[in-house]
Formats: C-alpha cells, sequence, structure tokens
C-alpha cells in the first residue's frame, strides 16, 4: 500500500515557496502526495499543486496565519495530524518550518530528521539519507511508529511537474485558539540588493579569509556583478561581522547548487563544503597551493586573490563590451 506523505506549503507572495515544491514533488516519488496550505493566499495555491505532485490539499484561508509566527500553522497542524495520521510529515528546511517542526515534535513525540539529502522507503523502514559532519554519511530512520518528521536540505531535489494532474482540495474548518496568537508579527522587512539571489543564481562567487580586511569583499561583488551572478562568503568572514548572515554558505548558511561556484581565498573547511559541493564547476582561488578547497574544484589557481580578482573583473568587462 502507497504511503501518505504530507508536506506543508509555505507560501512567499502568495506564491508556493519553491524549496515546498521540491520536497512535495520528493513526496510524490514516494507515495500519496498530500499538502497543507495555510494562510490568506492558501486556495489560490491549493489549485496549482496538482501539477507539483499533489494528489490532496487541505486548506485553510486564514490570514492569521500570515499575521502570528508560526504557533497557528502547529496547532492545526498538530491536530491534523491526529486526524489523519499520514506516514510521513516531509518539510524544507527553512527558519518557520524548522520551528514548527521542532514544536510539532516535542508536542506529539514524533521523531525528527534533520538535514536529510535523500529518503525511501524500505517496506515500512524510511530510511533518510543524512550528512554527517561534512565528509560521513549516515542513514537514519523513525524508530517508533507513527507520523515522523524529516527536514530536507535545500537543493537536494529539484522540482517536478505533473502536467494535468488536478489535486483534490479539501477545506479545513480550524478554529485558532488565543494561545496560538501570542507572537504577532509587527513588520516584515527585506534586505535590499541587486542581482539574483543566493539560492537562486546561476553563477556564485564567494569569499573568505583570505581576501585580509572587509574593504576588500568588493572585489567579490564587482566579480559576481560582471558575471551576472550572486555574491557569498563563509562563516568565518559573517561571525567576524563582515556582512550578514543571508549571504553564508555552509552547513549553518545557505546550500547553492550553481553552475559555476568560484571561491575565493576559501581555504575549503568540511562545513563550507556541505553547502556548495553540489554545484556543476567549481573554481578557486587561493595562495596556499595546500588549501583543501583544491580537492573539490574542477579548476584552481595558486596565486594572491587581491591581484587576481581585479585582472579577471576586467576581462570579463572587456569580452562582454
Amino acid at each position: 500500500m502507497a504511503k501518505t506523505i504530507w508536506v506543508l506549503v509555505e507560501l512567499e507572495d502568495g506564491k508556493p515557496a519553491r524549496s515546498s515544491l521540491e520536497v512535495l514533488g520528493k513526496a510524490a516519488k514516494l507515495g500519496r502526495a498530500e499538502a497543507v496550505v495555510l494562510g490568506a493566499a492558501a486556495v489560490e495555491v491549493a489549485t496549482t499543486l496538482g501539477e507539483y505532485g499533489a494528489e490532496k490539499v487541505y486548506v485553510h484561508a486564514d490570514a492569521t496565519y500570515d499575521t502570528y509566527l508560526t504557533l497557528p500553522a502547529v496547532e492545526t497542524l498538530s491536530n491534523l495530524l491526529k486526524q489523519h495520521n499520514p506516514d510521513l510529515l516531509l518539510l524544507a528546511t527553512t527558519y518557520d518550518l524548522r520551528d514548527i517542526a521542532a514544536r510539532l515534535n516535542v508536542r506529539n513525540n514524533m521523531g525528527l530528521i534533520t538535514d536529510a539529502t535523500d529518503l525511501a522507503f524500505d517496506g515500512d523502514t524510511l530510511n533518510v539519507t543524512v550528512p554527517w559532519g561534512g565528509e560521513n554519511i549516515v542513514t537514519a530512520t523513525h524508530p517508533q511508529p507513527g507520523t515522523g518528521i524529516v527536514l530536507v536540505r535545500p537543493k537536494a531535489f529539484s522540482v517536478e511537474r505533473y502536467e494535468g494532474r488536478t489535486a483534490e482540495v479539501e477545506t479545513i474548518n480550524a478554529s485558532i485558539s488565543a494561545a496560538a496568537q501570542s507572537i504577532k508579527i509587527l513588520d516584515n522587512v527585506e534586505v535590499a540588493s541587486t542581482g539574483p539571489a543566493l539560492e537562486d543564481a546561476s553563477v556564485v562567487v564567494s569569499g573568505g579569509r583570505g581576501l585580509g580586511k572587509p574593504e576588500n569583499y568588493r572585489l567579490i561583488e564587482e566579480l559576481a556583478a560582471a558575471l551576472g551572478g550572486a555574491p557569498g562568503a563563509t562563516r568565518a568572514i559573517v561571525d567576524a561581522g563582515w556582512l550578514p548572515y543571508s549571504y553564508q554558505v555552509g552547513q549553518t548558511g545557505k546550500t547553492v547548487k550553481p553552475t559555476l561556484y568560484i571561491a575565493v581565498g576559501i581555504s575549503g573547511a568540511i562545513q563550507h563544503l556541505a553547502g556548495m559541493k553540489g554545484s556543476k564547476y567549481i573554481v578557486a582561488i587561493n595562495k596556499d597551493e595546500n588549501a583543501p578547497i583544491f580537492s573539490v574544484a574542477d579548476f584552481g589557481v595558486v596565486g594572491d586573490a587581491l591581484t587576481i580578482l581585479p585582472k579577471l573583473t576586467e576581462e570579463i568587462k572587456k569580452r562582454k563590451r
């Protein structure tokens, strides 16, 4: 009998988040994919989810989910899970969904596996592939019966299309308690940026400690702009205050899978590699010829980045004229 996998679909500007669609497509490959959509735009979104693998969609079009932080979704989803007992709750790894997963786990003792890069059922046993420490791969499972939760690493799966599929839509008549409306979102602030988003860019240029000082990071931004890409950074320079967290690539930052990844002044710690080694082509620029980054690079340049980057950027600009 096919397993039933639920996916909570996040909304971004009234549309389904790409990360949720990636997970929904994987759910459809594992068994019967069912989605839950909560928020003011839920009805409009629900009608499109069949094309991404959903066979059924549970909908509650209430703006409360947009106005209050995660607790309304936790309450509603907790009640739904108790009623329907799906085999698995599969979630993308985002700030809100991590919070929701943790709260559901504590409330219902469901079992939670994080940072998954793949998963499959072997009969009734769920085998989840999880990178461990950057170099090792382990297989995790839920040892107890009932619905378990798995958080999927960003970019682990692609968005799948199921042309012509129409999902059954069921409206949820859920009341939301006053206790669940205790943390109100007062404002949403977007960080101004130019160029493509880091997670979606086909070219990413990242800098590390080898740049020497914060002022030199502009060389990364200039090269990224010349290539039509996005600038990124290692945890080391983010922690040092050079850049905000939104720039960080790595195990504790963002996972990127661009066509081209240029690592500048980055030694290649396993935590950073975990966030970018899925890139199609990797170019490394580093003064240390023994830097670990060269072991994963398709093309390596041994030299001073402060000398190389301005010349590289200028040459790219010339060829684009």
